[in-house]
């Protein structure tokens, strides 16, 4: 089933004019896809604020939609020595 994820100014968000638009409309799209920053080109200013930006935007359309987000859960892994069980 094919989406179609639309782009930063479809939205309503403007980049600004110290970022690299191309790039932030990447970062925007890497967000929406669900994918992470994997690669050293995704540190770059631009990729990230649009990254961040994606993300954001899919907060508030779960949040309009009533999609609950649980937590994140950690998994926690211990290692105990000189334990005695009497």
């Amino acid at each position: 089933m094919k989406h179609s994820y639309p782009q930063p100014e479809d939205v309503g968000i403007k980049i600004p004019m110290h970022l690299i638009k191309d790039r932030f409309r990447e970062g925007f799209s890497h967000a929406l896809y669900g994918k992470q920053i994997t690669q050293r080109e995704h540190l770059r200013l631009s990729f990230r604020e649009g990254y961040r930006a994606g993300k954001l935007f899919l907060r508030e359309v779960r949040k309009q939609n009533n999609i609950i987000e649980f937590p994140f859960k950690a998994k926690v892994a211990m290692r105990v020595s000189n334990f005695e069980v009497s």
